[in-house]
């Protein structure tokens, strides 16, 4: 069976010039594996490391956001490998999509933004998207900055694993009204927002341009890209934002809002989704 988001050890602790043993949780980490299948033909696409849980969300996700496929209807099935060794079953998961689907496979030859820690390097990352046919956010609408402020108590609510751990990343969709959709958490803060978009995909939700995305980490590059590749209009962190990711939110127009804490909040683009006396 596949393991738990969380894992119970034994640990030593020590204090001044004392020590005692306790049991301590940690945060669960395994890599995942990854293929394609398309037509009869199955690739492997990339292992990341991840939290177990919600597996077949991150899948779904992680290929949706980085442009393998561009429609939700594309996906035909997602599973866990049954050829795999049987302690490895749960640790591969094959997407399957459609023969009508029109996948971009050349991009299964590149390293993907959230296997690889740090993303592509610079204009060519931002120039990548553009080649995907990516444009500028044109989501239309005004929101309160007391909403805003409302968002990361309710997805602090949700953080069952980080409570018992203090190490690990969350990531929640909200609608308009401030209604929490999902939330999902992971060890890898880029595998948090793929499970959401995944949970999107799946269910077929189709209002992801009238969404808010918040992060319990910082606001790198690679979670702006699957933003823009989303199409949500605004993502809010309880941290920093990184220059590249400014620098993209700005060029495809995503409000991007950074030090989200209290009734405080840095916004480093798109004001105008703000409504301000």
């Amino acid at each position: 069976m596949a393991r738990a988001p969380t894992q119970k050890i034994r640990i030593v602790t020590l204090e001044g010039q004392t020590h005692s043993n306790k049991w301590d949780r940690v945060a669960g980490e395994e890599p995942l594996e990854l293929r394609l299948k398309w037509r009869g033909q199955t690739v492997k696409v990339s292992v990341t490391m991840r939290t177990v849980g919600h597996d077949f969300e991150l899948a779904a996700g992680l290929l949706f956001t980085e442009g393998i496929y561009s429609s939700f209807d594309d996906v035909q099935e997602v599973r866990y490998c049954v050829d795999a060794p049987q302690d490895q079953q749960y640790n591969v998961v094959t997407v399957t999509l459609r023969d009508s689907a029109s996948p971009d496979l050349s991009r299964l030859g590149r390293n993907l933004f959230s296997s690889s820690g740090c993303g592509v390097c610079g204009k060519a990352g931002l120039d990548n998207l553009e080649h995907r046919g990516l444009t500028a956010l044109q989501a239309q609408f005004q929101l309160e900055p007391d909403l805003i402020y409302s968002l990361p108590a309710q997805l602090e609510r949700t953080q069952k694993s980080f409570s018992s751990t203090g190490g690990i990343h969350a990531a929640a969709l909200f609608d308009l009204e401030s209604r929490l959709l999902v939330a999902r958490e992971d060890v890898g803060r880029h595998n948090a927002v793929d499970k959401v978009i995944g949970w999107a995909v799946l269910n077929g939700y189709a209002e992801l341009e009238r969404s808010i995305l918040l992060v319990s980490a910082r606001a790198g590059f690679e979670i702006v890209q699957k933003c823009v590749a989303a199409q949500i209009p605004v993502l809010a962190a309880v941290s920093a934002p990184s220059s590249l990711g400014v620098e993209l939110a700005t060029r495809f127009n995503l409000t991007l809002l950074g030090f989200l804490r209290g009734e405080r909040v840095n916004v480093y683009s798109g004001l105008e989704r703000l409504r301000l006396e």
